[in-house]
């Protein structure tokens, strides 16, 4: 028979305890494969993704769920995300390569002090170009962001570093070797318009590694970019980013890698529910032309540190993505170049 505190200790370790309030879940769990994003349109905004900025091929072929996608330590998330990005990941026409999901919710993930958690890794198996500047997991005015591989101006014929940068400057860097997961949480305050960057590898909880730093921190809730933007040399060699445990959370933050409702170390995973099954599909997905769809042209000065208003188009196509230039002087040594993006 258990005595009080031995019962106390087995409920304790059952678990994990999220230490703060879940306001939107990316994680998928429902889900048993990436078509239930198919069902999203701009008349139909159901699901947690907007799904709109990627090629013309299937939606299979960009985004794909599965358990081997998934930091194994976090038994919150019943599988992973991966993201693909190849030279047919070209989206309304433009030059660079993208393939990116947007939150589709009306919470509040935008407003007083907020933690956007993710963990990502690549395997060596289609791995991303060092030779090539990607955006990683960026907010449209880019106050804050991933980056990988070569930066735009910068020195050198390639550079291997993930770099976690506020408003175009790089804060902190780290080798992205194979196999190894990066787990993530960007600590954004909307209201002292602060920034921190909170990270561990594997299994370890997150802690506080860089900031907190002031920031032009601005978001309308529906411009916070999951995936790759890829500029460069774009040869279009294709690429696999794996992305696991994402989720919004305000309140405190929850350091663990184990996402909320996933088991402690020790304990068993929680049992599958029947409801994992994605639904049929019943909205055809978003066409891969959208030059028939326009919106009027936002002019951005790259020193601006307002975010651009996003325009909600009323049809089934995407809006029209119109880019500010940037500076072609070269960067100070360290730093990240902006690439101005509004969708």
């Amino acid at each position: 028979m258990f005595s009080s505190a031995a019962l106390l200790a087995a409920l304790v370790g059952s678990t994990a305890v999220s230490a703060g309030t879940t306001l939107w879940d990316g994680r998928a769990n429902q889900y048993a494969d990436s078509s239930f994003l198919d069902q999203w349109s701009w008349s139909n905004e159901i699901g947690p993704y907007q799904w709109y900025i990627h090629g013309s091929s299937a939606t299979s072929y960009y985004v794909n769920l599965g358990t081997s996608y998934k930091n194994p330590a976090d038994t919150g998330s019943k599988q992973g995300i991966q993201i693909t990005n190849d030279k047919t990941s070209v989206w309304n026409g433009q030059t660079m390569l993208r393939t990116e999901l947007i939150p589709q919710s009306s919470a509040a993930i935008n407003k007083g002090k907020v933690y956007y958690h993710f963990s990502m890794q690549h395997t060596g198996t289609n791995p991303p170009s060092p030779l090539e500047e990607h955006q990683i997991n960026f907010f449209e005015s880019h106050f804050t962001e991933m980056k990988y591989g070569l930066l735009s101006g910068a020195q050198g014929t390639s550079d291997n570093n993930l770099r976690w940068c506020v408003g175009g400057v790089s804060k902190w860097n780290v080798d992205f070797a194979a196999g190894v997961w990066h787990n993530v949480a960007y600590g954004i305050d909307f209201s002292a318009n602060t920034v921190e960057f909170y990270h561990s590898t594997g299994a370890d909880d997150l802690t506080l590694t860089a900031g907190p730093f002031s920031a032009s921190v601005s978001s309308n809730g529906a411009d916070w970019h999951l995936g790759v933007l890829r500029l460069g040399l774009q040869d279009g060699v294709r690429e696999d980013w794996h992305f696991s445990g994402v989720y919004i959370e305000s309140g405190s933050l929850t350091t663990s890698v184990i996402s909320p409702g996933g088991a402690a170390a020790g304990s068993s995973p929680p049992a599958s529910s029947s409801s994992s099954a994605a639904p049929s599909s019943t909205v055809a997905p978003p066409s891969s032309t959208f030059t028939t769809v326009t919106k009027p042209t936002t002019s951005v000065s790259s020193s601006s540190s307002a975010a651009p208003t996003t325009t909600k188009v009323s049809t089934s196509a995407a809006p029209t993505s119109t880019k500010a230039s940037t500076t072609s002087a070269a960067p100070p040594a360290g730093s990240c170049v902006v690439e101005y993006v509004y969708v």
